[in-house]
């Protein structure tokens, strides 16, 4: 087993062993927690009672987190004629067709996010081995295929992001940095967790939320509450 450093072994003296924090504490402890010489990332992680590999019991989609992530995402646009002027506009970062097609079978996945009008979906899904397992893939369920594409792109740069299950059921979130005012990862938190509950499967049985923990990018857990 990998030592642990002296700045890791000093967060883990800010957690009391066994104890569960409120959401406000935990946000707070947390920030102390991120000692990197880089701006942290708080994430969010909850494992739900739920078996992703029934369809029906699957949580995924997409929100907007009222104070964004810290990060500035590079949006990519697949788009043509009227739609081409109004995502550059819009702030999208790469806008094109075939082109940028081409470039992508080329190796090149220099953006964060991808969104098509749908009338590009045939020609984007010759990309779906490349961009599929990347998490890059257009999806009308996430907003990310739409003929609003203005809105799309907005939503984007202000801070949408994805949540899903992975194969254990557990939700990976980033909810901010660790430079955000507490009331700002706190709102952050609560909007997201608000979300999952909102979303929660019909067939999923007993309880649902099972744990909920914050960390920092290089920092110990912090377990909290359940909502």
């Amino acid at each position: 087993m990998a030592k642990k450093s002296k700045k890791y072994r000093a967060a883990m003296e800010l957690i009391e062993q066994g104890k569960f924090y409120d959401a406000d504490a935990a946000v707070e402890i947390v920030k102390k927690t991120a000692s990197a010489k880089f701006d942290e990332t708080i994430e969010l992680h909850v494992r739900l009672g739920v078996d992703p590999k029934y369809a029906d019991q699957q949580v995924r989609g997409a929100v907007v987190l009222p104070n964004g992530t810290g990060k500035t995402k590079r949006v990519l646009v697949f788009a043509k004629g009227d739609k081409v002027k109004e995502a550059e506009d819009a702030g999208a970062d790469y806008v094109g067709s075939d082109e940028l097609v081409e470039k992508i079978q080329g190796g090149w996945f220099d953006f964060d996010v991808a969104v098509a009008t749908p009338d590009m979906m045939g020609v984007v899904g010759r990309l779906g081995k490349l961009l599929g397992p990347r998490g890059l893939m257009p999806n009308p369920k996430l907003g990310t295929v739409t003929p609003n594409i203005a809105q799309a792109i907005s939503e984007q740069k202000a801070g949408k992001i994805e949540y899903r299950t992975d194969k254990a059921g557990n939700v990976h979130c980033p909810i901010g940095k660790a430079s955000f005012e507490p009331d700002k990862l706190k709102e952050n938190y609560q909007t997201l967790i608000d979300t999952l509950i909102r979303v929660k499967p019909a067939a999923a049985k007993g309880q649902y939320i099972k744990s909920v923990t914050l960390a920092a990018t290089m920092g110990p857990g912090v377990p909290v509450v359940l909502p």
